[in-house]
């Protein structure tokens, strides 16, 4: 039986983030008896410690794996891999610069998932950016496969390194469930949103993720928006919500972690709006495919990507606003959901690298 260690997500039962969730849902499809998974889990943010779960078995780091505490807790978890795991699947490239000394002292295979291009991001400072940067070449050299999850990130693998990836995007069909009609009527309600026709995004409110575009527009037009982020985040996150939370027609909701009340918000929606513009395949934006809505997308590389050049795009908000004002088809984008985001498909082309 093959041994796979996943190192770099919170863990799980996942609660919140792109790569907890992947990482449960690619436990919880992995059908082969041939294989089993030990997922490393942080033991300061999990809120109970099983030992198994979905067949897989669980390791806690006591060590918070959030900020720049993930390249310690990335490494520390890496440090428990040495002996006992056939594959070392790596989420992320926090702490891809301890991957010399692993790929010295161990034989195990090295599978990475690079994540979007996380020294980019405009949250780090000039320091973080350079140690991120520094681990994201460590990854791309040291690994036996690299995984990039969309094809402008494998593009840029090529172009930068000159190196092959494999092309493994996310999955989303995991939001779709079955809902009692009264409890769906009782959370709109709750929310105000009975009657309404509203669009909705579902981010963390971050500037990369153009959260002051899209309020800007709706700001500006009579269409409802429901905006659900962190907005205790940052500086930014309390300005913006300080500066829209008046408008009658803009909803800002606190994250919510509950798949069931998300599904009933998304699912009723008439339109999804996608302001990121970092990274690779984003989960919110392949989450919200499955719901066949029309999806209107800030205009990057990794957007058009994702969506198969289907959605409509924006890179201001006039162009959000004028897109509001029209009358948009979202009937492609369930079918390429539904043929490129499966976890069952994502899960087997996760064990082809193995």
């Amino acid at each position: 039986m093959k041994q796979i260690a996943i190192v770099g997500s919170q863990g799980i039962p996942a609660n919140y983030g792109g790569f907890e969730s992947m990482v449960e849902n690619i436990v919880g499809e992995n059908a082969s008896s041939d294989i089993h998974y030990t997922v490393f889990c942080s033991g300061v943010d999990m809120p109970e410690r099983l030992h198994e779960y979905k067949g897989c078995t669980l390791k806690y780091i006591n060590v918070k794996a959030n900020g720049m505490l993930s390249v310690i807790y990335d490494v520390v978890c890496m440090m428990h891999t040495f002996r006992g795991y056939d594959t070392i699947l790596v989420l992320g490239v926090s702490g891809c610069i301890f991957l010399p000394i692993l790929k010295l002292f161990s034989k195990n295979r090295l599978v990475v998932n690079i994540d979007g291009l996380e020294h980019k991001r405009d949250k780090w400072g000039w320091f973080a950016r350079w140690i991120l940067r520094f681990s994201e070449k460590m990854a791309v050299w040291c690994a036996d496969v690299i995984i990039a999850d969309n094809k402008g990130i494998q593009d840029y693998v090529t172009e930068v390194y000159g190196k092959p990836s494999k092309l493994i995007a996310y999955g989303g069909n995991h939001v779709i469930r079955e809902i009692d009609p009264e409890y769906k009527a009782r959370i709109l309600a709750n929310y105000g949103l009975k009657d309404t026709s509203y669009a909705v995004c579902v981010c963390r409110i971050e500037p990369e993720n153009n959260c002051h575009i899209s309020l800007d527009a709706f700001s500006k037009s009579d269409k409802h928006i429901v905006f659900i982020g962190n907005w205790g985040h940052s500086e930014y996150a309390k300005k913006l919500k300080k500066q829209y939370s008046s408008y009658p027609n803009i909803h800002l909701l606190d994250a919510i972690y509950d798949l069931d009340i998300l599904y009933v918000i998304r699912s009723n929606a008439s339109l999804y709006v996608h302001g990121h513009s970092a990274g690779g395949t984003n989960p919110s934006l392949v989450e919200a495919m499955f719901f066949g809505m029309p999806i209107v997308a800030y205009d990057c590389v990794y957007n058009r990507a994702t969506t198969h050049e289907k959605a409509y795009y924006f890179a201001n908000s006039d162009d959000l606003l004028s897109l509001l004002n029209q009358e948009l088809d979202g009937t492609p984008m369930r079918s390429i959901a539904e043929e490129n985001y499966t976890w069952k498909k994502i899960a087997q082309q996760y064990e082809s690298t193995y």
